[in-house]
């Protein structure tokens, strides 16, 4: 039977009152499922109201980003194994330990409460036998790249959110397929909404060569698939197993200035060399587990560090769906209240929780000189618009909080006190924390701190202070788009 003789058999207006009987089921059903979650107060009554007041398009936009049933039921299992096998490295790491805590006495003992959070919420030891360089541009992070993987022996690691088959990309492809000619093993990983836009003849000259890639929780069907949540934000490249990087830079032309929206893009990645080197392998390997379903075994995977020419004390922590607690966002939290003298945050997305708001206002009022660069040229209007609706209650404080105007801001760095510092891919918000896979190295290391301190302020003669006369004085239209961006911060 077709549409036409249903319709001649059912009038119209019964058919309407069961499409709308079907429809309200579905959006009580879903606001009974979100109630059930036991999410975040703020965010259950975000989504709650959106299904009331806007249900046709909270509908939609739940069955987008909103539901957790991908996480329960594949991100559990990805846990599980992950931390089965760092449980074995922490113990192969006990060595490191022992003379890891003599450090920590000597050099920042008041610091200690915070190293043992993230070895107990990430289950990663740290790490002393380590260099690292602060690459603080697209230029100098692609030529330590190139220069990185010139150097391949046995195997070249790739993870990230955004690859484009562009000039830069090319040129890294280019490259990377000289290796694997030279019998290096490639294997990149890159996520599926990060790099949607990504051409399969890119990625099948790739294969064509030798080289494997595997798209993280590809999305074909968004609104039926759920995948938009859940993203794979890490940007990691390990080297023989020697040499890794991580920080805020992916594959793009934009993070050389290239991009036709900014012409100068701001960001700042690290190069390690040591063995904190095993826990972005590490990472690296059980994101390729779970993607490609391949487990890459075999000692040449994690071999001895011999450098001895430096001590950096240095944390690699991993964060996600998979994991047990929020260890990022339980870090950022631990190192702004435990600060005694200053905190300068800069990140290109803030929508803070209330722990870290608290602890923000808490080290203004206590006399600390807190200062954070979020973006003036944005990209992204409505976040932005969502951040500044937080900066009001900062200011009263006593935070000092300015908007970088010579391009975009995309660095995602903390530093406190002068000794401990974070670079990573973990950005200040509700996202990063919760729903994406991150990764960040916290380093406590008084020169490489200081060296993003200086960086920093650099960063704040290319910045305007935002003023409490002016943001008081802001015209009617912000204010109302910051209220309406801050409704759905819990979102974003």
């Amino acid at each position: 039977m077709d549409a036409l003789q249903l319709s001649s058999l059912i009038p119209a207006n019964q058919i309407t009152e069961i499409v709308t009987s079907i429809f309200t089921l579905t959006i009580v059903f879903i606001a009974i499922v979100i109630f059930f979650e036991n999410n975040d107060p703020s965010k259950t009554l975000a989504w709650l109201l959106i299904l009331v007041f806007l249900p046709i398009l909270g509908f939609f936009l739940y069955m987008l980003i909103g539901r957790k049933f991908r996480k329960i039921k594949r991100y559990k299992k990805k846990g599980i194994a992950s931390l089965t096998e760092l449980s074995k490295m922490v113990q192969d790491e006990c060595m490191l330990i022992v003379k890891g805590q003599e450090y920590i006495e000597k050099n920042i003992p008041q610091k200690k409460k915070l190293i043992n959070l993230i070895i107990n919420s990430a289950s990663s030891p740290f790490t002393i036998n380590n260099k690292s360089q602060i690459l603080n541009n697209g230029a100098d992070t692609f030529q330590s790249f190139f220069q990185a993987i010139e150097l391949a022996e046995h195997h070249i690691h790739l993870e990230f959110y955004i690859v484009k088959d562009d000039q830069i990309g090319t040129q890294m492809q280019e490259l990377l397929i000289k290796k694997a000619k030279e019998g290096v093993k490639v294997r990149l990983i890159y996520d599926g909404y990060g790099s949607l836009k990504l051409d399969q003849k890119f990625l099948d000259r790739f294969e064509k060569n030798g080289i494997q890639t595997v798209c993280f929780s590809p999305v074909i069907l968004p609104i039926i698939n759920n995948r938009i949540n859940y993203r794979n934000h890490r940007k990691i490249l390990v080297v023989d197993g020697k040499i890794g990087f991580v920080g805020g830079i992916n594959i793009g032309d934009e993070y050389l200035g290239k991009s036709k929206d900014f012409i100068d893009w701001r960001d700042t990645h690290l190069r390690i060399d040591g063995d904190a080197v095993k826990f972005l392998q590490h990472i690296f390997i059980q994101d390729w587990l779970f993607t490609a379903k391949e487990k890459i075994t075999g000692s040449m995977y994690y071999p001895p560090c011999s450098l001895n020419t430096s001590e950096e004390l240095i944390q690699i922590a991993a964060s996600g769906p998979d994991s047990p607690w929020e260890s990022i966002m339980q870090m950022y939290f631990s190192m702004i209240a435990t600060a005694e003298k200053s905190m300068y945050l800069t990140t290109p997305y803030f929508i803070p929780n209330e722990s870290i708001l608290m602890a923000i206002k808490n080290a203004a009022l206590s006399g600390l000189d807190v200062r954070i660069i979020i973006p003036g040229k944005p990209d992204s209007r409505f976040v932005l618009w969502a951040s500044m609706s937080y900066l009001k209650e900062l200011l009263e404080a006593g935070v000092r909080v300015y908007q970088y105007q010579k391009g975009f801001i995309h660095s995602k760095t903390l530093v406190v006190d002068g000794l401990v510092s974070s670079i990573g891919t973990a950005n200040m918000d509700l996202r990063s924390f919760k729903l994406n896979f991150e990764v960040n190295a916290f380093i406590y290391n008084k020169e490489v701190s200081q060296k993003l301190e200086e960086d920093f302020f650099n960063d704040l003669k290319n910045s305007k202070e935002i003023s409490y006369y002016d943001y008081e004085n802001r015209s009617l239209f912000l204010r109302i788009m910051e209220s309406l961006a801050r409704l759905f911060s819990p979102l974003l």
